[in-house]
């Protein structure tokens, strides 16, 4: 399955992560890709405000894995931009997170090739560029801001399909009629 949703500001990106968060359960795997300053860890931090968590969200660039425990989920925010070698995620005890005991957001998640299994979602944030000239002269907040974003979700289990067919429902005020279509903001 596959929904796509344009963002338009980093507020966007938030609610959009807050939408999806409701629908985790634990033993989820999700993947984010997109550069730097995309919107990956605004994401997670909507998911995060979503389940409820109202303190500070940075990426976890230096420690690698930042855990969330909220009420009845655990939440394990990755981000791996910094990993030399997959094979470092064994020392960091990376199966014990994959478990199956909390979800599991993985920013960066190709340097992990060969050690991480298959996402139930990949969510790939992307700039739509609709201001490319005007943003050229802007510092990465400012060019986020003008850009806008297209998220991307594309399931790659059944529970990544289940997932999915949920906030497409929700996106699309309740119906189930559309799911899997792409989505206006």
């Amino acid at each position: 399955m596959l929904l796509e949703h344009i963002v338009a500001s980093e507020a966007d990106t938030e609610r959009l992560g807050a939408a999806l968060a409701p629908r985790l359960r634990a033993g989820l795997v999700l993947f984010l890709h997109g550069e730097l300053g995309a919107g990956k860890t605004t994401f997670v931090r909507g998911i995060l405000r979503g389940l409820g968590y109202n303190g500070a969200v940075k990426s976890p660039t230096y420690t690698l894995v930042e855990p969330y425990q909220l009420s009845g989920l655990t939440v394990y925010h990755f981000d791996l931009y910094r990993l030399n070698d997959p094979e470092e995620l064994e020392f960091l005890g990376v199966r014990d997170y994959l478990a199956g005991n909390g979800v599991c957001l993985v920013e960066w998640a190709e340097r992990g090739a060969g050690v991480l299994p298959v996402p139930d979602v990949d969510i790939a944030i992307e700039t739509t560029g609709r201001s490319p000239s005007a943003a050229k002269h802007m510092d990465v907040r400012e060019r986020r801001q003008e850009e806008g974003r297209v998220v991307r979700f594309t399931s790659r289990t059944e529970n990544g399909a289940i997932l999915l067919h949920g906030l497409a429902t929700a996106m699309d005020g309740g119906s189930a009629e559309n799911a899997g279509a792409v989505f206006p903001p």
